[in-house]
C-alpha cells in the first residue's frame, strides 16, 4: 500500500486516535498527518518503529566498518580470529 493512501487531517486523527492506534497495531501501516493541508508528521506502531531503529544501527555499523576499512584500520578475518584464539588460550 501506497503511504499516499494513508493521509488523514490531524482533525480526523484527533476524532478517532482510537481506532487509528487499533488499526495501526494490526496493519503496521504508516498514517501521514496532515495541517492546513501539508504532511507535517507519520504515526506509526511501536513494532514497525523499533524494526526500524534497529536497521538504521545495523547500517551505521556497516558504514562505520567501511569508513574504518577505507581508512586501513581494518584487517583480514583471519588475522582477527587469530587475535583472538591467541587471547582465549592466555
Amino acid at each position: 500500500m501506497k503511504l499516499s493512501d494513508s493521509v488523514k487531517s490531524i482533525s480526523h486523527v484527533k476524532a478517532r486516535m482510537s481506532e487509528i492506534v487499533e488499526d495501526l497495531t494490526r496493519t503496521h501501516r504508516k498514517v501521514v498527518i496532515t495541517h492546513n493541508g501539508e504532511a507535517r508528521a507519520i504515526l506509526q506502531d511501536i513494532e514497525t518503529y523499533e524494526e526500524m531503529q534497529d536497521s538504521l544501527a545495523m547500517l551505521k555499523i556497516v558504514a562505520m566498518s567501511t569508513k574504518s576499512m577505507l581508512e586501513g584500520k581494518g584487517q583480514t578475518a583471519e588475522k582477527a580470529f587469530d587475535e583472538i584464539r591467541k587471547r582465549v588460550r592466555e
